[in-house]
C-alpha cells in the first residue's frame, strides 16, 4: 500500500460523512457488547473488506491503520487523528471503555445536529446571496444593453424625467463603472463571509444580531453546545471540554471561550461565566438555563436536553429567518424589474412626443 491509497483512504473516510457515521455506530455496538476495541475494528476491517477479497477498499484500509496505531500504544482519539475532522475527534477523548462508547454514541448525534443546523444556514443564506446577485446583474445589464439603444434614438436635447431620467443615469454610471459594481459586490461578500469566523469584540456582539452574522452565530452556538453537551456526557470536565474546544475553535468562538473559561477558573458556573463574557452566546435563554442546571444533579443530562431543544429551535429560527429573507430578496428584485419596465415605457412615451 502506498502513500497514495492511504491519501485517498482518508479523503473517502472525511468526506463520507453518512459512511463515517455507520461505522461509528457499528463500532461503538461492538463496544458495548464486550469486543475489545481491536477486535471490533478487526471486525469491521473484515466486512469492508469483503473478508479480505478487496483488502485495498478505502475503509478497509482505515480501520486496519486506527489497529497498528492503537498497537503502538496510542489513545482512540490520537489513532484517529486526521482521519477524522477535529471536531469529531475531540468527542472521543474519554480514556476509558465505557465513556468512550457513550462518546461515539454522541458523535453520530453532533454531526447530525450541526448537519441539520448547516443546512438550515445554507438555505437561509445561499437564495437570499443569488438573488442579491440578481438584482446586481439586472441593473448592470438595463444599463449597459436596454437603455443605450432608446438613448440613441432620442435626440441630444430630450430632457428625460421620472423613471426615464433615473435609467438614464445607471447608464451613463454603468458604462463608465460597470466594474465598480462588481468589484463591490464581490469584495463586500469577501469580507463578510471573512468576518464571520474571525471578527469578534464588542461591535461584533452588536452585528450578530443581523442577517448573516446572526445566522453564522446560531450555527457556531449549535454545534459548540451539542459537542460540549457529548464531552461531559463521556466524563470530561467542563473546564478541560471547554479548554480542548476553544483550543480547536476559530477566532470567533475562541475569544468567547476564553473569556468564559477566565471566569470559571475564578469559581463561577458555566452559565455564570457565559452571561458574564458579554457575548450573548448563545442567547439570554440558553445562559438562563445553563445558571440554573450548572449547580443541579445530572447536569451532563440536562446539557444534552438544553443542546437537543436548542437544535431544534435554532432550525425552526432560520427556517423562519430564510423565509422573510427570500420574500425581501424577491420583492426587491420584482421592484427593480417593475423600476425598469416603467422607466422603459417613461423613455419610449418621451421619444414618441418629442417626435
Amino acid at each position: 500500500m502506498n502513500k497514495l491509497e492511504l491519501l485517498y483512504a482518508k479523503w473517502m473516510f472525511r468526506s463520507n460523512t453518512e459512511k463515517r457515521m455507520a461505522i461509528c455506530r457499528k463500532l461503538a455496538s461492538l463496544l458495548r457488547n464486550d469486543f475489545t476495541l481491536i477486535d471490533a475494528l478487526e471486525r469491521l476491517e473484515k466486512i469492508e473488506s469483503k473478508n479480505g477479497t478487496k483488502p485495498n477498499e478505502p475503509f478497509a484500509i482505515v480501520m486496519r491503520e486506527w489497529q497498528k496505531n492503537l498497537e503502538r500504544g496510542m489513545s482512540f482519539s490520537d489513532a484517529t487523528r486526521g482521519w477524522v475532522p477535529q471536531d469529531e475527534t475531540l468527542l472521543v477523548t474519554s480514556g476509558n471503555l465505557s465513556n468512550l462508547v457513550v462518546a461515539l454514541e454522541n458523535v453520530g448525534r453532533v454531526v447530525d445536529g450541526t448537519q441539520r443546523i448547516r443546512r438550515a444556514m445554507t438555505t437561509a443564506i445561499a437564495y437570499p446571496m443569488f438573488l442579491l446577485a440578481l438584482t446586481f446583474g439586472i441593473i448592470i445589464m438595463v444599463g449597459l444593453y436596454l437603455v443605450p439603444p432608446l438613448a440613441e434614438v432620442a435626440t441630444g436635447d430630450i430632457v428625460w424625467r421620472g423613471a426615464a431620467r433615473s435609467l438614464i443615469w445607471l447608464s451613463d454610471f454603468s458604462i463608465k463603472y460597470w466594474y465598480f459594481f462588481v468589484v463591490a459586490f464581490a469584495s463586500a461578500v469577501a469580507i463578510i463571509w471573512v468576518s464571520l469566523a474571525n471578527w469578534s469584540g464588542r461591535l461584533r456582539v452588536i452585528f450578530d444580531k443581523l442577517p448573516p452574522w446572526n445566522v453564522y452565530k446560531i450555527q457556531v452556538s449549535v454545534g459548540w453546545l451539542m459537542s460540549l453537551g457529548a464531552m461531559v456526557s463521556a466524563g470530561v470536565t467542563i473546564p478541560d471540554a471547554m479548554r480542548m474546544l476553544a483550543d480547536n475553535a476559530n477566532r470567533y468562538l475562541r475569544r468567547i471561550l476564553d473569556s468564559a473559561l477566565h471566569f470559571i477558573a475564578n469559581g463561577d458556573n458555566l452559565g455564570v461565566a457565559m452571561s458574564r463574557t458579554k457575548s450573548n452566546f448563545p442567547d439570554s435563554e440558553i445562559i438562563g438555563d445553563l445558571t440554573i442546571y450548572a449547580d443541579m444533579n445530572g447536569f451532563d443530562e440536562n446539557l444534552n436536553h438544553v443542546a437537543n431543544d436548542y437544535l431544534n429551535e435554532s432550525v425552526r429560527k432560520m427556517e423562519k429567518m430564510s423565509n422573510l429573507m427570500n420574500s425581501l430578496g424577491i420583492l426587491l428584485v420584482s421592484a427593480i424589474i417593475a423600476w425598469v419596465v416603467l422607466g422603459t415605457f417613461q423613455m419610449q412615451d418621451q421619444i414618441l412626443n418629442k417626435i
